[in-house]
């Protein structure tokens, strides 16, 4: 028989179950509707489900409810013969009908490498169902969404999910989440072949179909701007870092198991892909998310608000000593540094009979602590008496050694 203590241990079962926070709440009780009747169900349908059983099985075997738990993951592997963390479950609590078992992972000549794997990802996916998450509350890296940004995504390294958020009215809403793999080293990717996944605030800037991919990548791939200008000014080496899928034999992979790219399986790639919006939609990448009230979320998107509006106006204003104090003396961007910048701005602002700054859909991103970095993008339409331009324009705006914000890079939003 099964020695529970033992895997209680294993896998840091110390607390009950706690039920699963899930978004799709309706697509849930269809899923477990259809699933109890062998009805067909949806791509979305499957990856709710599957979690969701997965972690009932472990907690039948907590409470020692073998039988149930086999029952439970035999129906799961008949849906989803491709999970192979619940596959490895299930052959456990098989064996233990003929012998007793210690911990789990007791195949016999499975490589080890590979029962690690797996028992990572089930000591993920059981982690994460510990924790509740208030979905009224909001990642601190989320200071204002964009219109035109209907949903973006947060990647959490340390709990291995990724959360997708829709724009309600300006408000990030927490609408789903997903299990997901980073890179087999970690987070705070520097140089190519690190196998590390970069942290900080990128945009997908397109779609690669699994035609044109080897397996590898699964249902299709999204790019990222890595190295986006603040990578770049930091020499960060590398390329390739996209939101793809898994090989068509895998459900799922290791919690750290590509070379730094965010992968999940292919039925929340396809589930996803609904939501993304190639160059709209913002990929958030940190380590563990810094969860705050709408109420702090409010006063931080005030704050950091107020930095660029008053940088536009001092603008506008043609004041060249106020609107150059918002820059950093690190700035480069339009193929100038700091001295160059100065000594153009300070030529050709005096000239102008008035300037105009209109600023609109804007998006605001911060990195999390202790990089200090803020992330805007904005149509910025400028107008004087000699020249008119209208851009999508993208700005780094770095905390300095004095507690101000000034703008280290600036430029077209790639």
């Amino acid at each position: 028989m099964v020695n529970y203590a033992r895997a209680s241990s294993l896998m840091n079962i110390k607390y009950k179950i706690i039920a699963s926070v899930l978004f799709f709440q309706i697509n849930f009780l269809f899923a477990e509707n259809n699933f109890e009747k062998n009805t067909s169900l949806t791509v979305e349908e499957v990856s709710i489900y599957s979690e969701k059983v997965l972690i009932d099985a472990l907690d039948f075997v907590k409470n020692g409810n073998v039988d149930e738990a086999i029952e439970k993951l035999e129906k799961l592997i008949e849906l989803n013969p491709s999970f192979n963390a619940a596959q490895l479950i299930y052959a456990d609590l098989m064996l233990s009908r003929s012998q007793p078992i210690t911990d789990f992972g007791n195949i016999t000549n499975a490589p080890y490498t590979r029962i690690n794997s797996l028992l990572s990802e089930v000591k993920a996916r059981w982690n994460f169902h510990k924790t509740t998450i208030d979905n009224n509350k909001i990642p601190s890296s989320l200071i204002k969404l964009a219109n035109s940004q209907s949903h973006v995504i947060v990647v959490d390294a340390l709990t291995s999910r990724l959360f997708l958020f829709e724009n309600n009215n300006g408000v990030p809403k927490l609408k789903s989440d997903f299990y997901v793999t980073i890179g087999k080293n970690g987070t705070g990717k520097y140089v190519e072949g690190d196998q590390k996944t970069p942290i900080g605030v990128y945009f997908v800037t397109g779609f690669i179909p699994s035609e044109d991919l080897p397996d590898l990548y699964g249902d299709g791939a999204f790019p990222i701007n890595y190295p986006n200008a603040w990578d770049r000014s930091h020499n960060r080496t590398g390329y390739g870092i996209w939101l793809h899928g898994t090989p068509s034999k895998f459900y799922s992979r290791a919690p750290k198991d590509s070379d730094g790219c965010v992968i999940v399986s292919n039925n929340d790639l396809n589930t996803l892909s609904r939501f993304i919006d190639v160059g709209e939609t913002p990929i958030v990448i940190v380590d563990n998310i810094n969860w705050i009230t709408k109420d702090e979320w409010e006063k931080r998107n005030t704050s950091y608000n107020l930095f660029v509006e008053q940088w536009r106006q001092d603008w506008e204003s043609r004041n060249v000593g106020s609107y150059l104090s918002h820059y950093s003396k690190d700035y480069t961007g339009l193929g100038k540094n700091y001295d160059s910048w100065v000594e153009y701005k300070s030529r050709i602002i005096p000239t102008k009979k008035f300037i105009k700054v209109d600023l609109s859909n804007k998006s605001v991103f911060v990195y999390p602590e202790p990089i200090n970095l803020m992330v805007v993008t904005f149509m910025q339409d400028y107008s004087s008496d000699t020249f008119r331009k209208k851009f999508l324009k993208r700005q780094y705006w770095k905390m300095e050694q004095d507690g101000k914000w000034r703008i280290i890079f600036e430029g077209a939003a790639s």
